[in-house]
């Protein structure tokens, strides 16, 4: 299992716009076999803040399934419009450090 992150800075304007363009997003998440699930947040102290966290089966699942796949461009298309907000793009591999 690899967790993503995607850091945006978003202007507050542009926030429901963004996050409506995810719900589209997630719809091809949720079809994709390599996806195990997703969340996105908005900080509560900086409403520019969104943090997209996805785990993936693997990375190589996320980086040769599902973006060479028939869900990414889809996904891609939804959001598109804010690649150029990215502040971090990098997979995470988790540790035994974790709740119960």
């Amino acid at each position: 299992m690899i967790v993503e992150y995607i850091r945006y800075r978003i202007a507050e304007s542009e926030g429901e716009e963004f996050e409506q363009a995810y719900a589209k997003a997630a719809t091809a998440l949720d079809a994709a076999e390599e996806c195990v699930d997703y969340d996105l947040s908005r900080c509560t102290e900086d409403r520019t803040a969104y943090t997209l966290r996805i785990r993936w089966t693997s990375a190589e699942a996320h980086l040769q399934g599902f973006r060479k796949g028939p869900h990414f461009p889809p996904f891609f298309a939804a959001v598109k419009p804010y690649v150029g907000a990215i502040e971090e793009m990098r997979h995470y591999e988790p540790t035994a450090v974790r709740s119960r």
